[in-house]
């Protein structure tokens, strides 16, 4: 769970750098990029946790 929230500081981070220095935008891009593949990876890993063993 630390992982998933320093991966969406880091993504908070570089959007708000990215929109104040209008000529960084792609650090807008990267930012958004983050906070996509980390909420994929949380998704993958609750989805792992539902799985009951048989």
């Amino acid at each position: 769970m630390a992982l998933f929230l320093l991966l969406v500081v880091v993504a908070v981070v570089l959007g708000i750098i990215g929109v104040v220095a209008k000529c960084l935008l792609y650090l807008l891009v990267i930012g958004v990029v983050v906070l996509l593949a980390d909420f994929v990876l949380l998704g993958l890993r609750l989805g792992r946790r539902r799985r009951l063993p048989r």
